[in-house]
């Protein structure tokens, strides 16, 4: 183990409670070379939680400007460790170099955004009335929230939870994820060195079974979870019964981006390879289903084709850098290449194969597939560099194909007028929904989130606010005054 790694498993024991020796080690290992880059012991649960119960309320009663002040000062302490960061999450999720920077500047960008979003989105407001008194609004926190983390943005959409939650007032626990608890560990030490305590923020690594724990926990007053569908409705209907705690759920998308009439062949090609092959195509706003005009198609398909050719996939230090890197680890790549030949096998026909370009480690090349011919096509969010491409005639069956999915996260337009694009906007489901304009790549001053399997109505972004704290009504006068006017003897 580096030196490094060993310094960041020291700090993991003397921050995490130990769960004692009974539970095998968590391992981080590197999708682009198989080495270790991280070993830990799980959290226990019940510690972590009474832990953060006990800070609580001493972080709640701090001044609003106090907190901000704090998560500020944590916004300095990742520009400080911004090069380490990086080069943490470009090892440990194998993403390029370039991308890991552009995370860790969004992590320090969210910061103001969530000082703007809370100011705006639960701003204290009071409605005078002289015989009435006053109708006051204000905001309370929920107490102790558990966030959840992804493996493919580490830092960036644990931090989109964690900052506005603190900010609110809550204690925070972070559970990374088990494939990404380096990069999480020194998100924690940022937010810790910035002032915020580990226990009102604190670094809880472990896997699905100490997830669930969290979930299931009394002491837990929400959960803010970002992943995958499954574990969103597992979590979803392990609280069906919990109407106290609040959930807020961004999970994954079978996003389409459909193309129509469009001088511009060469900038659509590049926004389609962008939003479907970015990250490796472990974004969940990927493209994953391209729906073009047939009188269009073989000029579209055929720059989207050179331009997905000259892609280059390498190692997230590589020179000259590449545009992917490797998908997260071989399960992930054996899944995507099974997937693949069940495409092919059921009716697909390959554009650009699906090529796994080193038999030991989880590079995959970018893959086109038309499955036009295919009359029940997977609803699936295939979770790596595969896109399907669907023919359709009109607007109206492109519309229709757009909608064939249970998700409902992502949506852009390619090409069009104004009004088609009106069209498009009125009539896809989507909880973000584009004009020539990438599926990825949501603004930090927007709501990302979607319906339907992408999300249950409580976006992230700059609509995190609106879960973080919840709204208190007060009727107030300073002094009593009523009178019963009738109905009395």
């Amino acid at each position: 183990m580096s030196a490094a790694a060993t310094e960041q498993a020291r700090i993991s024991s003397e921050q995490a409670p130990d769960s004692g020796t009974d539970k095998a080690d968590i391992v981080s290992r590197e999708p682009a070379t198989g080495a270790e880059i991280w070993r830990g012991k799980p959290c226990d649960v019940g510690d972590v939680v009474d832990r953060a119960r006990r800070a609580w309320p001493g972080w709640a009663a701090q001044p609003l400007s106090t907190r901000m002040e704090l998560v500020r000062r944590f916004a300095n302490e990742v520009r400080k460790e911004a090069d380490t960061l990086a080069r943490t999450i470009a090892r440990e999720v194998g993403k390029p170099l370039w991308e890991a920077n552009a995370e860790v500047e969004g992590v320090i960008n969210k910061v103001e955004s969530s000082i703007r979003a809370y100011a705006e989105r639960t701003s204290q407001r009071k409605l005078d009335s002289a015989l009435q008194g006053t109708m006051a609004v204000r905001h309370k926190p929920h107490g102790v929230l558990v966030v959840l983390g992804p493996f493919n943005y580490p830092a960036h959409l644990p931090g989109a939870h964690i900052v506005p939650a603190l900010i609110a007032g809550n204690a925070v626990i972070f559970k990374p994820s088990e494939k990404a608890p380096a990069s999480g560990e020194i998100l924690a030490r940022c937010f810790n060195r910035a002032g915020i305590s580990s226990a009102v923020m604190q670094f809880a690594p472990g896997g699905p079974e100490e997830g669930q724990a969290f979930v299931a926990h009394d002491g837990v007053d929400g959960v803010l979870f970002t992943g995958s569908a499954h574990a969103g409705i597992s979590i979803n209907r392990r609280l069906a019964t919990r109407p106290d705690k609040i959930v807020a759920l961004e999970m994954g998308g079978n996003n389409p981006m459909v193309v129509w009439d469009t001088p511009k062949l060469t900038d659509a090609a590049a926004i389609i390879v962008q939003s479907a092959f970015a990250t490796a195509g472990q974004r969940c706003t990927a493209t994953r289903r391209l729906i073009v005009k047939n009188a269009i198609y073989d000029a579209v398909m055929a720059e989207v084709k050179a331009l997905a050719d000259r892609v280059i996939v390498g190692a997230p230090f590589d020179e000259p850098a590449p545009f992917m890197g490797p998908v997260i680890d071989n399960a992930a790549a054996d899944g995507l290449t099974e997937s693949f030949l069940y495409l092919l096998s059921h009716g697909g026909r390959a554009i650009k194969h699906l090529v796994r370009t080193q038999e030991a480690l989880p590079f995959l090349s970018p893959a086109i597939i038309d499955m036009t011919a295919m009359k029940d096509r997977p609803d699936v969010e295939l979770f790596g560099p595969i896109l399907q491409v669907v023919r359709v005639d009109d607007l109206d069956e492109a519309i229709a194909e757009a909608n064939n999915t249970r998700f409902g996260l992502a949506a852009s337009l390619i090409g069009g007028t104004p009004q088609e694009y009106n069209r498009f906007w009125a009539n896809v489901r989507a909880g973000i929904v584009n004009w020539n304009r990438p599926t990825t790549g949501p603004s930090h001053s927007a709501p990302m989130g979607g319906i339907g399997l992408s999300g249950n109505h409580r976006p992230t972004g700059y609509y995190a606010a609106d879960y973080c704290a919840y709204p208190v009504a007060s009727g107030e006068m300073e002094q009593p005054r009523a009178m019963i006017g009738v109905g009395l003897r």
